[in-house]
């Protein structure tokens, strides 16, 4: 008997509303997520740390607090999205991180608190990584959900391409704001970005509460097939699938070493003008928009891990080079090396995970595999500035074991990607599932995922 490997019909712009959906509810959450970023990078330590050679260090690690809550938050979202249904939990982490956000824009300094004005920060940068640990594992497993079989890549790449949009957006806000008379920046000019999320995540709200939730979970639902602990049956039987989308997820430590060191770096050790190493991001980041969906069909056509890890040996390569064009100070070979890294090589990989870590898991832990996997694994990339400060030492300009470090973890993430299952090809019900390799040796996909689940 073959496997039914259906689900329940509905209208065929779904998958579309949930691609919109996905972008726009992703760049506008992670706009508020990495104006924090740049925020850190060039203002923070002077205003809520005690002045001394270490502000920076710890503005830093206020950059990686975010990353130590995103497990937790993968973990709770998961739980919650695979119970009672993803658009709920995409709603509840899209009020987290505005809210969160705007707090941070009323916060008063060291200078008028002192000790406790370090402590809100971090606190208020804990709750947007609580949301952010839901915010891409809820709706790359929406969207992928709500996709054609044959287009699961390209309408997932929608989510990453927001976030990339969420970047230029955050770094677009920081141009005008950075090139501020420095009295009027550390006064209330910083402000500007973290109150203005208030409006955007009205919109965001808003747009997300046209989603449905995907067929396969409602069918899940309907059969009594949800499970009461996702997190217990994802760790008793998809243990080993966890283990391999985090180590597969450590090539973006390359987003933060980019967005946040090299930021920090170009700026205060070679001495690049703030506005022209913003616009080097944005510019990067935009063209990682466009490339997203391309990378997204390439991957529907030829599969999975050609793309991913092209994109992972390129990056291997492509960080080296743009650290030595910063090095020079020479502004039309960082253009193109920034554009290269972020806009072609770690977006041939960042596009192709939302449907690829997904992709395999079964779907009724795909919310916790996704999330839990890929926060441990972000867990490196939110600490990376700090490492990488600290990789330096006293020689400020030895750029050379951050880019080692940066390649090494591209590795780690190239073989565990070699050991994964190819998932271009597999029906959506079948995704995770060990009996995915024989079509025909089980009653049905609800049944074959209770076996194993």
């Amino acid at each position: 008997m073959s496997v039914s490997t259906s689900v329940p019909a509905h209208p065929k712009n779904n998958a579309k509303i949930a691609a919109v959906s996905g972008f726009v509810g992703s760049a506008l959450e992670y706009y508020d997520f990495f104006i924090f970023g740049s925020a850190a990078a060039l203002i923070f330590g002077k205003l809520f740390f005690a002045p001394g050679p270490s502000a920076v260090l710890l503005s830093f690690a206020t950059v990686g607090v975010a990353y130590v809550a995103r497990p937790l938050g993968a973990v709770i979202c998961g739980h919650l999205g695979d119970k009672f249904g993803r658009k709920k939990v995409l709603l509840l982490t899209l009020l987290l991180m505005g809210t969160s956000t705007f707090l941070i824009g009323c916060l008063p300094t060291y200078n008028q608190i002192g000790m406790t004005a370090p402590v809100l920060i971090v606190a208020l940068r804990l709750l947007q990584g609580l949301s952010a640990g839901g915010e891409s594992p809820g709706s790359s497993s929406l969207t992928l959900e709500h996709a054609p079989d044959r287009k699961r890549a390209f309408y997932t790449s929608w989510t990453m391409s927001g976030i990339m949009f969420g970047i230029v957006l955050s770094t677009l806000v920081f141009i005008p704001v950075a090139s501020m008379p420095e009295d009027q920046l550390l006064a209330w000019g910083w402000r500007i970005p973290f109150l203005a999320s208030a409006v955007v995540t009205v919109i965001a709200f808003v747009l997300r509460r046209l989603l449905e939730e995907p067929a396969v979970f409602k069918e899940v639902k309907a059969h009594d097939e949800v499970v009461k602990v996702p997190l217990v049956t994802l760790f008793r039987h998809h243990w080993v699938t966890v283990l391999r989308v985090t180590a597969m997820s450590l090539f973006t430590i390359i987003n933060t070493i980019i967005n946040v060191f090299a930021l920090s770096y170009a700026t205060s050790v070679v001495g690049v003008e703030k506005g022209l190493m913003l616009t080097v991001i944005a510019v990067a980041n935009l063209a990682a928009v466009g490339m997203g969906p391309l990378a997204g069909i390439l991957s529907d056509r030829v599969g999975r891990k050609p793309v991913f890890l092209s994109g992972l040996v390129l990056q291997m390569a492509m960080i080296f080079v743009f650290f030595a064009a910063l090095t020079a100070a020479n502004v039309p070979l960082i253009f193109l090396t920034g554009i290269v890294l972020i806009g072609l090589a770690y977006t041939a990989t960042n596009a192709i995970y939302p449907a690829y870590f997904p992709e395999q898991f079964p779907v009724k832990v795909r919310y916790s595999g996704m999330a839990v996997s890929l926060m441990f694994g972000l867990l490196l990339a939110g600490f990376a500035p700090v490492i990488s400060e600290l990789l330096i030492g006293g020689d400020k300009a030895n750029w050379v074991p951050v880019a080692i470090f940066a390649a090494a973890a591209c590795a780690v993430s190239a073989i565990a990607a070699l050991t994964a299952p190819e998932t271009a090809r597999t029906p959506t019900p079948l995704l995770g599932l060990k009996a995915a390799g024989s079509r025909h040796h089980a009653p049905s996909a609800l049944a074959a995922d209770k076996v194993q689940a």
